[in-house]
């Protein structure tokens, strides 16, 4: 902070705070630019967004994309000027102001809180702050787009216009992040998942519901063996829960007090039910159907279970947010003194998960508890505790996401970045007295009396289909081999060299390779560019030199024509690739 003026500070750009009061500084530049180049323009709103900031403005005729230059070529001017950010407290002229920043003037004062606003230059707006120290803090700045946008999101009132932005302390930030936009663009999971034949969403059958393709089934069933695999080998049990139970059960839950507007319900034989939007319930049950003891702790239940959440349609998107999607979910029941213990365990499987599939930086967040909550305050503090200790004793950083856990149980999100360093939320590890508690959970201890366990609900990568979707941008939609829904195509030249195409297809299948042979009319240069559009791994050419010398040519993805070998030699490569997971 500023001491002379609390209200401008020195920002630290690489915090979420930093972010916000630099972005928001910037929105009041572009408000300045826009005013002196239209003073017709009435101004609304200008916040900082999770990548940007944006304005908006109601003008009679329409911005159009020749005016973001000149407005940006106007706001370097004003970065250029180095006007000061000066709070002020002033008494109100409505002649001043427009009818949008009236109405806010209004409310604010209705919470019986006085108005400031700030000033930079000859240009002042309503603002809390606090702001940058001044404009010629702002290094390099960029308008991206215009949208329509409804005042107070409500279509009743006035359309007003957007302007969306990005602004970094050096240009070589903002070109990176410029870059990294185009990027994300060309890998956007929506459309490499149609172009790839994975998967697709038809709105005329449900917005948010997903539709594999044989090759995203594929991808999709390679994850889940993966899964099991890995899961058996600690000791997990796989379990399946139904997809309805009825509405008391969640009432006990507490889903229905706590997530009911997420949940749909209907009626049978006049009883209430509702389609499961999580696993653990179903879980619950299982483990009271047999006694417990402190020999069988911990007790770990594992799921790919699929649920079904009411999103509102204007968050879905592709497959990173949808109505029913599958969880790798499991839910572990142990005595209170295993719980740093599995957590720790429950870590390092997040951990190899996610290095396998390519991921190797992660961030570490705690959430704790949230305004609206069940349990005691006392288990509460302890489950926090235990995870803070976790994270620490691995010597693992992490930050405080305060009021953000489960209603049930605070928790650990790990957040996974790709390859364009975006960051993905996928795994969270919640620790939880109060559900174990309201189902009447027990188990026999040492003593011979009866104690409650402790439960630790946990995912690794989340939603599969989610994940599907992040997995598909890191790699741009070019899997390794061991994930490639295709992992090689027979690309015969001609049809008299089909029999042989077929011949190693079905030999490459009895192997356990994914191989397909493209039969279709063409010459081997369109199969071959087909194929490489379709991010093939291996492509296999066949013509009358490869049946002479029974052999195969073989191109590979990146690395181009590889030249004749035998099929042996082939298979080789394969099985290497496969064993390194490349």
């Amino acid at each position: 902070m500023n001491k002379n003026n609390p209200d401008v500070v020195d920002v630290d750009f690489n915090t979420k705070e930093g972010k916000e009061i630099y972005w928001h500084s910037t929105s009041h530049i572009m408000a300045q630019a826009v005013k002196s180049l239209f003073p017709e323009v009435e101004l609304a709103i200008g916040p900082a967004i999770e990548n940007g900031f944006y304005y908006d403005f109601y003008k009679k005729e329409p911005f159009l994309p020749e005016d973001l230059e000149v407005i940006e070529k106007k706001m370097n001017e004003i970065i250029k000027a180095d006007y000061p950010f000066v709070k002020e407290i002033k008494k109100i002229n409505p002649m001043n102001y427009g009818p949008f920043k009236l109405e806010l003037i209004d409310e604010i004062k209705k919470q019986g809180q006085e108005p400031t606003f700030y000033t930079q230059g000859d240009f002042t707006d309503l603002c809390r702050g606090p702001h940058v120290k001044s404009t010629g803090k702002i290094g390099a700045v960029k308008l991206i787009s215009i949208a329509g946008a409804y005042w107070h999101g409500d279509e009743k009132n006035e359309m007003l216009q957007r302007i969306y932005g990005i602004s970094f302390p050096t240009q070589k930030q903002l070109d990176e992040y410029l870059f990294q936009v185009e990027e994300s663009k060309k890998r956007d999971h929506r459309k490499l998942g149609r172009e790839l034949k994975l998967f697709n969403i038809f709105d005329e059958a449900g917005a948010g519901l997903v539709f594999y393709y044989p090759r995203g089934a594929t991808l999709r069933r390679i994850i889940e063996d993966f899964e099991r695999k890995e899961h058996y080998l600690r000791g997990y049990q796989e379990v399946i829960g139904p997809q309805i139970l009825k509405s008391d059960v969640w009432k006990k839950s507490g889903h229905y007090g706590y997530y009911k507007e997420n949940m749909y319900f209907f009626n049978v034989d006049n009883q209430e039910f509702g389609i499961k939007p999580m696993n653990c319930p179903g879980h619950f049950y299982i483990y009271k159907s047999d006694i417990r003891s402190y020999r069988d702790m911990p007790l770990r239940y594992f799921e790919l279970g699929t649920v079904h959440r009411h999103e509102k349609a204007g968050v879905l998107h592709g497959l990173l947010r949808v109505r029913a999607f599958t969880q790798d979910d499991a839910h572990i029941f142990c005595m209170p003194e295993q719980l740093p213990g599995e957590i720790k365990g429950v870590i390092g499987f997040i951990k190899y998960t996610l290095n396998v599939f390519g991921f190797t930086e992660f961030e570490m967040e705690i959430s704790t508890k949230p305004g609206k909550y069940i349990g005691k305050d006392e288990d509460w503090e302890q489950a926090t505790n235990v995870l803070k200790s976790s994270l620490e004793n691995l010597n693992l950083p992490y930050q405080i996401n305060e009021g953000d856990g489960a209603f049930y149980g605070p928790k650990i999100d790990i957040k996974l970045r790709d390859a364009l360093n975006r960051t993905w939320q996928c795994a969270t590890i919640q620790v939880d007295f109060a559900l174990p508690e309201r189902f009447h959970l027990k188990y026999i201890g040492n003593d011979g009396k009866e104690h409650q366990p402790v439960m630790i609900h946990r995912v690794l990568l989340g939603s599969l289909d989610r994940f599907m979707g992040v997995l598909i941008e890191h790699y741009g939609g070019a899997f390794p081999l061991w994930l490639s829904p295709v992992q090689v195509k027979i690309l015969p030249i001609s049809d008299k060299h089909m029999d042989y195409a077929f011949k190693l297809k079905e030999e490459l299948l009895s192997m356990g390779f994914r191989v397909e042979v493209d039969s279709a009319e063409g010459t081997v240069s369109n199969k071959i560019r087909e194929s490489q559009n379709e991010k093939v791994p291996y492509m296999v050419v066949i013509g009358d030199k490869e049946i002479e010398k029974n052999c195969v040519s073989v191109r590979e993805r990146k690395s181009g024509n590889l030249g004749q070998m035998e099929t042996k030699k082939l298979i080789e490569i394969l099985k290497d690739r496969l064993e390194k997971k490349l």
